[in-house]
């Protein structure tokens, strides 16, 4: 008899810090960078209408099918914060499902950044922030890595591997797989020991992007994932939370949908469900991958010109990471803080210039009205930060220089006076 294939069902849980409109002339006077009225006001709205009902009903989905639904999450330690800060009912609805055993929690950077395309010990850093933190409130420890956007390549693969971590989500791009599916398990080419899960963006599209003009039925969709993984092993279906009620609204029927994916996959019988460690364990590697350079799921081209495609993007990325050496002399804690905040990649995808094929879904995110805009903000606000770290770093020099003088002052012994 076959192996029964899998699905693997993983969703991506981010919101980013925003940034409040910060003029030239606010630069050296004020450094709250953030608008904590957007933040939280936006993060409440998804909340009502994504986080709470979507996790009640993968509760409610687990314990109906009694455990024979899973599900992965990865939350960014942005949201986290931010549901701690505003909506702790999140925290405690995501505790609710980490309880059941079928959930699988997957470590990433902590700040949702681009850090490993730019510095190997901030990106260490960061997974390491990460993983501390979903063991500290879910109880678990991550053992499947999912980098900020799908992003992979062969040195990356190398890097998470170095962390411990055996196995890695990212995307099925067409230039990559060529003739090959991405529903079977791969390694790394470099580092074959480190499994990689790829995604299925057609069918993990139809869900996310398509699902208001298909109007598809959960057992239409059995039907296509059939379809489309004919011979195959695994179908992943990795997607933005936010599809459910904030992307694609509970008016499309997309809640229902998903409240009867399970029993018709289930009933089928041709597919089951497992977590991205379950599959790995279930389905050898058919081949190796080979990723020299980055990919993502982020637009057509399935690469990193969403945050790094153009000169403005270039310029303030290098701006910020340049900064790491000397925050590392300083080490202060308010400052890694906002340092952290301001790698988010959200900021680099503001100003992206592309207004081409995927030009609605870059505006739909984006809070400002131009990608000029989105620079020139970001940077005052960096200017700023440099401002905060030259003058650590400067009250820092002035302390040693005076701990070395003390050091080589000669001490003077007090005259003893003769009787």
């Amino acid at each position: 008899m076959a192996t029964q294939k899998s699905i693997c069902l993983y969703f991506q849980v981010h919101q980013p810090t925003r940034l409040r409109l910060y003029r030239f002339f606010d630069i050296g006077k004020d450094s709250h960078y953030y608008d904590d009225f957007a933040n939280r006001t936006i993060l409440r709205r998804v909340a009502q209408k994504c986080y709470l009902p979507m996790n009640q009903l993968m509760l409610d989905l687990i314990k109906q099918y009694k455990g024979k639904f899973k599900i992965a999450y990865s939350i960014s330690g942005s949201a986290l914060e931010q549901f701690q800060r505003f909506a702790p009912e999140v925290i405690d609805s995501f505790r609710a499902l980490a309880a059941t055993g079928k959930v699988e929690f997957l470590a990433e950077t902590y700040y949702h950044s681009l850090a490993s395309l730019a510095s190997e010990s901030e990106f260490r850093h960061q997974v390491g922030k990460h993983a501390a933190k979903i063991e500290e409130l879910f109880g678990v420890k991550p053992v499947t890595f999912r980098n900020t956007e799908l992003i992979y390549s062969n040195g990356i693969g190398e890097m998470v591997y170095d962390l411990g971590y055996k196995t890695m989500l990212t995307e099925g791009a067409r230039h990559i797989m060529g003739w090959k599916s991405p529903n079977y398990v791969y390694c790394g080419e470099t580092q074959p020991k480190l499994k990689l899960l790829l995604r299925n963006y057609t069918l993990s599209d139809d869900i996310s992007f398509r699902f208001a003009a298909n109007k598809v039925t959960a057992e239409q969709y059995v039907d296509w994932m059939k379809e489309n993984a004919k011979e195959d092993e695994i179908v992943n279906l990795f997607m933005d939370y936010e599809t459910f009620g904030e992307h694609q609204g509970a008016e499309t029927g997309i809640f229902n949908f998903m409240k009867a994916l399970p029993g018709a996959v289930l009933s089928d019988g041709t597919f089951a469900f497992v977590t991205p460690a379950e599959a790995v364990k279930k389905h050898k590697p058919v081949s190796d991958l080979a990723v020299d350079d980055p990919i993502s799921w982020a637009d057509e081209e399935r690469d990193i010109t969403a945050w790094l495609g153009n000169e403005l993007q270039s310029e303030a990325f290098k701006k910020v990471y340049a900064m790491t050496e000397k925050l590392s002399i300083v080490n202060d804690e308010d400052l890694w803080n906002d340092f952290g905040h301001l790698q988010e990649s959200d900021h680099f995808y503001y100003m992206c210039t592309k207004f081409f094929s995927d030009g609605e879904v870059h505006k739909y995110f984006n809070p400002y009205d131009t990608p000029y805009e989105a620079f020139i903000n970001y940077m005052n606000v960096i200017s700023d930060f440099q401002i905060r770290l030259d003058e650590k770093r400067a009250a820092l020099d002035v302390k040693e220089t005076a701990v070395e003088e003390l050091k080589e002052k000669p001490v003077r012994k007090k005259a003893v006076k003769k009787k």
